[in-house]
């Protein structure tokens, strides 16, 4: 008997509860490679994420405690987000998405050389990229 309004109790499931529609990721994306911490950055996003979606994304995701937000000091009408552990734990996740897609397909926006690096030493890679969450340290951009 399921104790949760999930779908089954696979572990596949379970993550695309969370994560299965392309804005979700993609929030995560903007936090762990490009910095963002703010709502009006996330909207900056080539992808154009329309309001109430972001909006409900990010609600979503503080509700599953993979992101958490705060009243930001310097201007308290803001909130400033940022990843949780849990959503650490995505972050190898985010990377072989990186992988995956680099090689089925050219020309897509990611720095060869930040490639090379993930294929050469993946796992030392992937806990500096946990340690400086939300720096432009890691863009997949090839950015700082």
């Amino acid at each position: 008997m399921k104790k949760n309004n999930f779908r089954s109790d696979s572990p596949v499931n379970y993550a695309l509860e969370y994560l299965g529609d392309k804005w979700t990721l993609l929030i995560i994306r903007d936090l762990v490679f490009e910095g963002k911490k703010f709502y009006k950055e996330f909207l900056t996003s080539e992808e154009s994420i329309a309001t109430n979606v972001l909006s409900e994304r990010l609600k979503r995701l503080e509700n599953a405690d993979i992101v958490r937000s705060k009243i930001y000091e310097k201007q308290r009408t803001q909130k400033i987000y940022a990843l949780t552990e849990k959503g650490k734990d995505l972050i190898p996740i985010l990377v072989e998405i990186i992988l995956w897609s680099s090689k089925h397909k050219d020309g897509l926006r990611v720095s060869p050389a930040f490639v090379k690096k993930l294929e050469t030493n993946r796992a030392e890679i992937i806990k500096a990229i946990k340690a400086n969450v939300g720096n432009t340290t890691f863009s997949a951009n090839g950015g700082k």
